[in-house]
């Protein structure tokens, strides 16, 4: 670091869904020559941290191996069927268990404490949810930036006004009376959760752990991770979330998406996506695990498609066992145990559908490139996701989420494809996210906080003061 200069320092949980937004923002605030920029991640990130070679560059810092309680991706089969079952507010209350041990976080707190005590940045920005880098920000009075993939109302649920549905309910904002009466009854378990005895016990051990650390007090306020924020950056626009009041400090700026094409020497799948007129496009997550009757049930979609629309699918490779024997396979359906970019994917203009589990960066993406979706909601916050899709006509989504049907997921892409007002509704959006600004207006945010205007701080090289 340069004399009298103070980094930028990024800190993300290694998920996908949260580390892939502020990977990007770090590349674009890096090609316009911000100096000393740092990005704290797990061990498994470094590789996608240290190809960064865009102007100023990003260095890494490792937290260490990832920790597979933390890992939705790693959990054993049977948290995974937790956070997955039909009981959304079963699956909600494991979700939350899982997140909420204070030991879990121990050692990453410690090495990020370290790392933030030898930097010193000006500012942290990491994910909403990253209660270590929070920690560490209130507790050493760092001004922060906050990066949600989320929809607004998931940080800002007590703000809601009455009537709107609770967060992972997927409900919708004109509830019957039954939704209304369901809504009220999660809102008030999920305030009473902490009086179980288990979660009454994560709770004390975790104001024991904010004792021994000296977190200030009004940091365990459930407000405080948004009251004490400078900014916060949501990556959805106006229009897809139901509307209620906004603090200033929101900004909503669309996807956060990198320059295009990602994976310029993918010259054979480009290929295949050129050469066929109408592509759907199969993407469940890096979370989704399917059983060998839903891999069947998959092809059969795509054999009962095949004359109108071929079939892009990303399977893990550890699920394609299940697969049917090559020969049995439609010829329409292509399978991919990895594609090197989605985005890329979905940019292509034979790209006419995306069939998606709901997680929020793939409902943003689709939406950016104009794409309308049909959804099989995963778990938690794709439920919220689905439900505002399809109130914003974008998207329909599967009757039974926790089985695969194939009459329900045939007659749902015909009827997005077939029914001109989903396109034309994902077009209004598309123009929408890209007038928000997404990367570029993200990166102007955080180049025009304070922290970063003051002399002694880090300014990128193109408007830094001599």
């Amino acid at each position: 670091m340069g004399e009298g200069r103070k980094p930028v320092l990024f800190v993300s949980n290694p998920g996908a869904g949260v580390f892939n937004p502020l990977r990007v923002i770090a590349a674009e605030l890096a090609r316009r020559g911000t100096e000393d920029l740092w990005f704290a991640t797990d061990e498994s990130c470094r590789a996608d941290i240290e190809s960064i070679d865009e102007g100023s560059g990003v260095r890494f810092a490792s937290l260490g191996e990832t920790d597979p309680l933390q890992s939705p991706a790693d959990w054993d089969d049977e948290m995974y069927r937790l956070a997955t079952q039909r009981s959304r507010w079963k699956a909600h209350h494991a979700v939350v268990r899982r997140g909420f041990d204070p030991d879990s976080g121990e050692q990453k707190y410690l090495a990020l404490d370290a790392l933030v005590e030898e930097l010193k940045p000006a500012l942290m920005i990491f994910d909403s949810v990253n209660p270590v880098a929070l920690m560490i920000a209130l507790r050493r009075n760092i001004p922060y930036v906050l990066s949600s993939p989320f929809l607004p109302s998931n940080l800002l649920i007590t703000r809601t006004p009455r009537g709107f549905p609770m967060l992972h309910t997927g409900l919708p904002l004109d509830m019957s009376f039954p939704q209304r009466v369901y809504s009220n009854v999660f809102k008030i378990r999920a305030a009473l959760m902490f009086l179980h005895p288990r979660m009454l016990r994560l709770a004390l051990k975790g104001i024991s752990y904010a004792k021994q650390i000296q977190l200030p007090k009004e940091a365990l306020r459930p407000s405080a991770k948004v009251d004490r924020a400078d900014l916060v950056l949501c990556y959805t626009v106006f229009g897809l979330e139901y509307p209620f009041p906004l603090p200033d400090k929101f900004h909503l700026v669309g996807a956060i998406i990198p320059p295009l094409p990602e994976a310029q020497d993918d010259r054979d799948l480009s290929g295949w996506l050129d050469a066929n007129p109408s592509v759907v496009y199969v993407g469940l997550g890096t979370i989704t695990r399917l059983t060998r009757p839903e891999v069947h049930a998959l092809v059969e979609v795509a054999r009962r498609l095949d004359g109108r629309h071929a079939v892009l699918w990303k399977l893990p490779a550890g699920q394609q066992q299940f697969l049917p024997p090559r020969e049995e396979l439609p010829p329409n359906l292509r399978i991919e145990s990895w594609i090197p970019s989605q985005l890329d994917v979905l940019a292509h203009p034979n790209v006419a559908l995306f069939f998606n589990h709901g997680g929020a960066n793939a409902f943003h993406e689709s939406l950016y490139f104009g794409k309308p979706q049909v959804i099989r909601p995963l778990w938690v916050d794709c439920y919220d996701q689905a439900v505002r899709g399809v109130d914003s006509g974008v998207s329909l989504t599967l009757d039974d989420p926790q089985t695969i049907d194939v009459d329900d997921v045939v007659g749902k892409i015909t009827q997005v494809l077939d029914t001109p007002s989903f396109r034309e509704r994902a077009e209004f959006f598309a123009k929408a996210q890209q007038e928000a600004g997404g990367t570029r207006v993200a990166a102007d945010l955080i180049l025009g906080n304070p922290a970063l205007k003051r002399s002694d701080q880090v300014m990128p090289k193109d408007v830094a003061t001599s």
